[in-house]
């Protein structure tokens, strides 16, 4: 064996190629996010025909709630005398709408139907959606319950609506509290989607970096404004549950004095804050007021945040809020007509969706160069 220099140099030994295994299939991001858009789109679309549903006195039209037979309409004149003699034996009937005849049913029946139908078409858009990307093996890790809650949420809402229903049969309206809690959580399942399609599209690396920068302060703002515009949709469903905007019609004052002097003529006295015209629109006014302070507060800490676009969606936020005030004074000065409540509704979710789009850019914001 042949002697080794002192001062040879050893080579280190190349380290061998990893063994090709099986590649992992990239995730759907994009049709994932494009999927949920579009859940996002039909929830609100189903909240604005819900709306629509309450102020044309149509929820209480089928008085039976049956998963599976119920998308089956009435095919005969037997059963639309069905249908129509159920109707006569609610409250809402022998009370408000005895004048009614069976051309007369036929439109709020046919509204009440489509609005369930709504509901049906949005779960089978989940279901299929969530079925085809389980199978594809395409979600990305970690997001295969958050694609699952909105679905179940939904047939939550489903078991809500139909107890919310049940509420007004031996009433002449449904109960408040029961339309706040179905209206709520239809909020909540259009913010999660909304939220999860912005998310999704971001790989966790990437979420990772973004979340660095994100601004704290703006960040904070946001929440607590969008604390403030839930609990005002919440009031908001009261006032529509009681018909309470149709009760005070003046502005600023209310039948000309700042607090109604009969807001609290409910005994006990907590079924005021639910069932009181004169305090249920007395709070919704306050925390209308109060929701323009936050969101103008909101708007300068956005611009101060120096994060490219949220200058421009603060402002745009900003401006919904105002023009959402004028409309609801507008709204009540004119007792809630059809087309004007319905404009305020629309408005709330344009103002969901802005705000939740502005504190994402809050939360997560773009890289930008040194000398941006």
């Amino acid at each position: 064996m042949s002697k080794r220099a002192i001062f040879e140099e050893v080579a280190e030994p190349r380290p061998s190629a990893p063994v090709a295994g099986p590649r992992e299939r990239p995730p759907w991001r994009r049709g994932i996010a494009l999927w949920l858009w579009l859940l996002a789109l039909l929830v609100a679309v189903m909240v604005l025909v819900g709306g629509l549903t309450r102020l044309t006195d149509s929820g209480l039209s089928i008085t039976v709630w049956d998963p599976v037979m119920g998308s089956i309409p009435p095919l005969s004149q037997a059963d639309w005398d069905a249908a129509f003699a159920a109707y006569q034996g609610t409250t809402e009937f022998q009370q408000q709408n005895h004048w009614m005849t069976l051309a007369d049913f036929k439109p709020i029946y046919w509204w009440e139907w489509g609005h369930r139908q709504l509901g049906r078409l949005i779960g089978a858009v989940w279901l299929i959606g969530v079925l085809v990307f389980l199978a594809a093996q395409r979600i990305p890790s970690g997001w295969t319950g958050k694609l699952i809650l909105p679905g179940a949420l939904g047939g939550l809402q489903g078991a809500i609506g139909w107890w919310m229903v049940t509420s007004g049969l031996d009433k002449l309206d449904v109960a408040s509290y029961r339309l706040a809690i179905h209206l709520g959580l239809a909020f909540v399942i259009l913010a999660l989607l909304i939220w999860y399609a912005l998310k999704v599209r971001l790989d966790p690396v990437a979420l990772l970096q973004a979340r660095r920068r994100r601004a704290g302060a703006a960040l904070g703002w946001t929440g607590a404004l969008g604390l403030l515009v839930f609990a005002q949709i919440l009031v908001g469903a009261l006032v529509a549950g009681i018909d309470a905007g149709r009760s005070y019609v003046d502005w600023p004052l209310m039948q000309g004095q700042w607090f109604p002097e009969d807001a609290m003529a409910i005994e006990p006295l907590w079924r005021n804050f639910f069932e009181s015209p004169g305090l249920v629109q007395f709070v919704h006014r306050v925390l209308g007021y109060l929701v323009v302070v936050v969101a103008l507060v909101a708007a300068w800490r956005l611009a101060a945040a120096r994060v490219p676009g949220l200058t421009q969606r603060g402002l745009i936020m900003a401006g919904i809020v105002l023009a959402q005030v004028v409309l609801g004074i507008v709204t009540v000065m004119h007792a809630a007509p059809l087309h004007l409540a319905s404009m305020h509704q629309a408005v709330a979710l344009l103002l969901v969706g802005v705000l939740l789009l502005t504190r994402f850019r809050a939360a997560y914001p773009p890289a930008t160069s040194l000398r941006a």
